[in-house]
């Protein structure tokens, strides 16, 4: 059994989460709740390999192997029967960096790409920083619960080039269900629109529910579709920026690489190779333990809103440790929240407006932390409301 509830110190070890609190809330003093990192120590098959690697006296220039790639091949196939084949696989230095990759590989200034908002917000700035155009193709909220609008995907596809999908769905915490992806995925055959599917959440996910690769729906789906998944969240390896941009047809890979290729990124660095093998390797019980904690997390946010807050809710999460707060019967504008979460209460969140379009009046908070912390958390913002 893995300690979950232990403490670690992380000030002064130059993480963003901690240590540019000041910079980033006006407060060095703010419990952060907000970077989509974990406060649980890194498992101990990942520190001991990276030890042992960091135990050679010489760091030069490295390749990543057939172990490397032969572990994302397990991961993948145990997790969610997904077969795929070693030269599908190209790195990447991160997710965000891939999503700009694939503005890129794809579309030229001025094409139109499709987000899905309210959304990670580096969804937007690989668009518009890129000199592309972008699509908004709004979440709906029925019923505390977030859905596609399908009519306005099928109108929007005809005048797109790609459409970045988040799935599962941060910061609204939607695992989609096959039937919602293959939609996606045919409306985007439909319209010659590649589908971008950052999975980078995919295996963090609640009882009850099942992630399902985009790439798996059908052949000619797959044949469509550039998925991202990385480590960095499932075993908490963000610093280590090593992620795996999945395309099993030959052009778009071709292309896709060639841009990998012209921009030099195609080395990574030993450690996140390293990290990343031991995780998919050895990390299934971890995981499964992680989740279960992550979980009850959850359930004691459920049980401290519904017992002690009147006018905040919070939208059913079927995964990610990323709760998604409502803030919106306060009747607060989205400034006096912050200003209140952050100097009321001491708590650094992620400010709902960030994520666009459908993000006001709600904020986004981090459960993968000790239950103390949480409940800590919801002391201040008892004090604070009242």
């Amino acid at each position: 059994m893995y300690n979950f509830d232990k403490i670690i110190q992380r000030e002064r070890t130059s993480n963003v989460k901690y240590d540019l609190r000041e910079s980033y809330f006006g407060n060095a003093d703010v419990l952060p709740m907000w970077v989509a990192d974990m406060d649980f120590e890194t498992p101990d098959f990942i520190r001991n390999a990276v030890i042992e690697r960091a135990n050679h006296s010489i760091y030069g220039y490295s390749f990543r192997n057939d172990e490397y790639h032969q572990s994302i091949i397990d991961w993948v196939k145990r997790r969610f029967d997904w077969h795929i084949q070693k030269d599908w696989i190209l790195f990447s230095p991160g997710v965000v960096p891939a999503l700009n990759f694939s503005v890129l590989s794809y579309t030229e200034p001025g094409d139109g790409i499709i987000v899905q908002p309210p959304v990670y917000f580096p969804f937007f700035s690989a668009v518009e920083k890129n000199e592309r155009r972008l699509i908004e193709n709004r979440l709906v909220l029925e019923d505390n619960h977030y859905v596609i609008d399908f009519d306005d995907l099928e109108k929007k596809s005809k005048e797109a080039k790609l459409l970045f999908l988040c799935s599962p769905h941060n910061p609204v915490g939607r695992c989609w269900t096959p039937e919602e992806l293959a939609r996606i995925g045919n409306i985007c055959l439909e319209n010659d629109v590649i589908l971008i599917s950052d999975e980078i959440h995919n295996d963090l996910i609640l009882p009850g529910f099942n992630h399902f690769p985009s790439a798996t729906l059908s052949d000619e789906i797959a044949k469509n579709t550039i998925t991202f998944i990385a480590p960095s969240k499932t075993f908490n390896l963000a610093g280590l920026h090593t992620s795996s941009v999945i395309i099993s047809d030959e052009k778009l890979r071709s292309k896709f690489q060639n841009t990998l290729d012209r921009l030099r990124v195609t080395g990574g660095n030993i450690f996140g190779a390293v990290a990343s093998q031991a995780g998919y390797t050895y990390g299934d019980k971890w995981l499964d333990e992680v989740m279960i904690y992550i979980n009850k997390n959850f359930e004691l946010l459920y049980n401290r809103l519904d017992d002690e807050f009147e006018t905040i809710g919070l939208i059913p999460a079927e995964a990610t440790y990323l709760a998604w707060l409502d803030f919106r019967k306060t009747g607060m504008t989205d400034d006096k929240i912050k200003d209140l979460l952050i100097n009321k209460a001491g708590l650094g969140l992620s400010h709902g407006p960030i994520f666009g379009t459908g993000g006001s009046g709600f904020q986004r908070m981090n459960l993968a932390a000790p239950k103390q912390t949480i409940n800590f958390a919801f002391d201040q913002l008892k004090k604070a409301f009242n």
